[in-house]
């Protein structure tokens, strides 16, 4: 009987402890790239994403969270050739206001964190975009001279059921590493766990936050650069709950580190992150988080669009089919990307014999952004040549040396792994190392052997018949991101930069093509060593099917 009355007694003083409860949801997506329609232009084909589905899920999800906040974690007005067939004036002149910005108002989203390709068209498309929106952009770390007003808000204050809810923006300082200066005049980044560090006590002793959410545009991984600090993040901010990321193309359901809830949803519109957090207090006592939990809710085929956000997108969707259907060369044959990470390829040769051109270089360094890229016979549109490069980078030309070549070359070659055996059975791919991140030469002729380590495998390096000196003096051409150091490539890093195209490298393919021949075999300037690693890439590579010649 005692037992009993104590069991009551203690169930009765935990009920007065925690007399109230209150549940608050947050809805989330990241890295749209300007992708609103279900619809991938660079195949022209439907495809299980976009805004308009995303609203279906979202309007499902406030069903149950009628008081949910909606947040982006940014690279929202960049990527498709919607956004950039809109921000280059090829849309028509009645079509003013941004197509993502239309979207995302008639959701009604909260707040978006400021990501990175923000920036890629400069501040006034950037500040148009932003003053069309009817929700804060936010990154507490991007800042203006001293004297001047911030560009964004740090971060955005709601209540729900009577909690006090902070979201605080954050923003890769990683830009200026990116950007041409023009892009981002006058702004520069402060360190992101710094700033957070003193946000955060902020929010909490001044401004009684109960919650505080980082809306991040920076990923998870560790690297030798500040481009990458949530893992940093969630270590060394006390009073930080939950943080939302972007920017590495990744989806991360749930996580915890330190005690800090970590999602990320999937890119291009593919999938909505949701986060429940529940807390309690007493009386007179100040909210607890009780308990937090994320998911990830996928984008399928059954996923209806959103009719009304398709209605808002369609006059700028109809521009971009118009403008991409357009024939600007013909192929004598039909090209495949689906073997151009483990052999020479013509489709790859096509991509350096314009940065060679351009940039007026020796050597050129170029990646495979997609195993479906292809060529057809025939004639040629700008989609074709658009799939080949499907990001909006900009071309430079940098001062280098042999040593830098090699070192490149070696840097890329950590995307195979070392043969386990003789034989080479067994996976050969590093699944650590980004298939995009994978550069491939031209100018030169290299082996990579497969029997060595990490950091020794190019072999017979050489430039122009000889063997390649390290010493020897060369004109490079690299993409901004590459001449930035990004992706361990930080041999490029601090180059002197002799040109840049201030046209994206599509832009400069498309205008290529329309006057010259495009290469129908490849030069075989490059393989794997030994044979038998060839094999057994080739088995993998069957994963991939070519492209029908047909096509």
């Amino acid at each position: 009987m005692r037992t009993l009355f104590l069991t009551a007694l203690l169930v009765a003083s935990t009920c007065a402890a925690f007399s109230e409860e209150a549940h608050v949801t947050v809805l989330a997506t990241t890295d749209m790239h300007g992708n609103i329609y279900p619809w991938d232009y660079l195949s022209g084909k439907p495809s299980e994403r976009g805004l308009a589905r995303i609203a279906t899920l979202v309007a499902e999800q406030r069903k149950t969270a009628r008081n949910a906040l909606l947040v982006d974690a940014g690279d929202t007005i960049q990527g498709t050739p919607l956004e950039s067939v809109y921000q280059a004036g090829n849309a028509g002149p009645r079509l003013t206001s941004d197509p993502m910005m239309l979207a995302m108002n008639y959701l009604r989203y909260d707040a978006m964190t400021v990501g990175n390709h923000e920036f890629n068209y400069g501040l006034e498309n950037l500040m148009r975009a932003r003053s069309q929106a009817k929700f804060p952009w936010l990154s507490a770390n991007t800042k203006a001279a001293p004297g001047s007003t911030d560009p964004f808000e740090p971060w955005l204050i709601r209540k729900v059921e009577g909690v006090t809810v902070a979201v605080l923006g954050l923003t890769t300082p990683a830009i200026p590493m990116w950007e041409k200066p023009e892009n981002y005049k006058g702004l520069h980044w402060t360190d992101p766990v710094t700033t957070a560090q003193e946000a955060v006590a902020t929010l909490k002793s001044k401004l009684h936050a109960d919650v505080v959410i980082a809306v991040v545009h920076a990923g998870i991984e560790t690297d030798d650069s500040s481009e990458n600090f949530v893992r940093k993040l969630a270590g060394s901010v006390p009073g930080l709950d939950v943080i939302i990321f972007g920017h590495t193309h990744q989806d991360l359901p749930e996580a915890r580190i330190n005690g800090v809830l970590l999602t990320q949803p999937k890119n291009w519109a593919m999938s909505l992150a949701r986060v429940d957090l529940t807390l309690q207090r007493g009386p007179g006592q100040n909210w607890k988080v009780a308990s937090k939990a994320s998911k990830e809710i996928k984008v399928t085929a059954e996923v209806r669009a959103d009719p009304e956000v398709l209605r808002l997108a369609e006059p700028y969707h109809k521009a971009t089919e118009a403008w991409l259907q357009s024939v600007v060369s013909q192929s004598k044959v039909a090209l495949s990307g689906s073997r151009s990470r483990i052999e020479d390829t013509a489709i790859m040769d096509a991509i350096h014999e314009v940065q060679l051109y351009y940039a007026k270089a020796d050597v050129s360094f170029a990646s495979s952004f997609s195993y479906a890229a292809h060529i057809p016979a025939g004639p040629v549109t700008r989609r074709d040549i658009a799939s080949l490069y499907i990001y909006d980078n900009e071309l430079y030309a940098i001062e280098g040396t042999g040593k830098i070549v090699r070192e490149a070359l070696e840097n890329a070659a950590r995307y195979y792994q070392t043969c386990p055996n003789p034989e080479c059975k067994g996976e050969l791919i590093n699944p650590k190392f980004f298939g995009f991140n994978y550069d491939m030469a031209q100018g030169v002729t290299y082996e990579i052997d497969l029997m060595r380590p990490p950091g020794g495998r190019i072999r017979n390096l050489r430039f122009r018949g000889k063997p390649l000196e390290d010493t020897q003096k060369l004109r490079i051409a690299v993409n901004n991101y590459r001449a930035a150091g990004s992706a361990g490539y930080t041999m490029f890093r601090g180059a002197r930069v002799l040109w840049q195209s201030y046209q994206d490298i599509r832009d400069l393919m498309i205008q290529y093509y329309a006057i010259h021949p495009i290469p129908t075999v490849p030069d075989n300037n490059w393989h794997i060593e030994p044979a038998a690693a060839r094999d057994e890439l080739s088995r993998s590579a069957a994963r991939f099917p070519a492209v029908p010649a047909t096509q």
